[in-house]
């Protein structure tokens, strides 16, 4: 059995099968899983009774982890004169108007995510077909599009992450990395998980979250019962 093989064999042996843990439960069988060669992502995945083909139970929107993501970000922001200052200043990784664009339209992505003044949105719907399926392209309602460059590219760089539904309702979600303490993952999911809650459509009929799982990116998931989501209380022993 490969190493790859023996360590999931291992997390799986942690985990009971058909058993729904508590949001304390489930980060404490995750970090005793074996450790991979790398600091393993964490992540979420809800299952929501909503329809994301009709406009009105779309879930999207932005969140801001309190102990950040663990991830080092590049971000590009479409900008000129003062604003293409103020998006350096901040500590944008890629800045530049429309030269930025023509690279872009010629596949040459050097950041995970991107912010653009509101002038600047014309040149930049002309990448839409090689942003878009991306999810790089800014939008005013993640707060993408904007005057407030620093805030943006700040807030980006300090754990603001996206989310949205997929064609079958499911939303996927960054909380961390393994490496994180137990406490620092729990307040990251409850974070997630009130953000996703407070972004219920008013048109969703019938149970919203239908099914929830924590992860790692080598580890199998864990079951969270959405009965007891937010129940955080429930925390581990504190670390020594």
């Amino acid at each position: 059995m490969s190493g790859r093989g023996k360590r999931y064999g291992a997390a799986v042996a942690l985990v009971e099968p058909e058993r729904e843990y508590t949001p304390a439960e489930a980060f404490r069988a995750l970090k005793a899983s074996p450790d991979a060669k790398f600091d393993e992502t964490v992540e979420i995945a809800f299952r929501l009774g909503v329809d994301p083909r009709k406009a009105d139970q779309l879930v999207r929107g932005t969140v801001s982890l309190p102990n950040g993501t663990g991830k080092s970000v590049r971000v590009a922001v479409f900008a000129q004169g003062p604003k293409a200052t103020e998006a350096r200043d901040a500590g944008a990784d890629v800045v530049g108007g429309e030269e930025l664009v023509e690279e872009v339209m010629k596949g040459s992505i050097d950041f995970e995510a991107a912010v653009a003044t509101p002038d600047m949105m014309a040149a930049v719907g002309k990448a839409g077909r090689v942003l878009g399926p991306r999810g790089l392209m800014p939008n005013p309602k993640t707060g993408t599009v904007t005057n407030d460059i620093a805030k943006a590219v700040q807030d980006i760089k300090g754990g603001k992450i996206e989310y949205k539904t997929d064609r079958v309702g499911n939303v996927h979600a960054i909380l961390g990395k393994k490496s994180f303490s137990e406490q620092q993952l729990l307040e990251n999911y409850l974070t997630v998980v009130e953000e996703i809650l407070r972004a219920k459509p008013s048109a969703a009929k019938g149970k919203y979250v239908i099914s929830l799982t924590v992860s790692t990116t080598m580890g199998p998931g864990i079951s969270i019962d959405t009965n007891r989501m937010k129940a955080v209380q429930e925390t581990a022993p504190a670390e020594a």
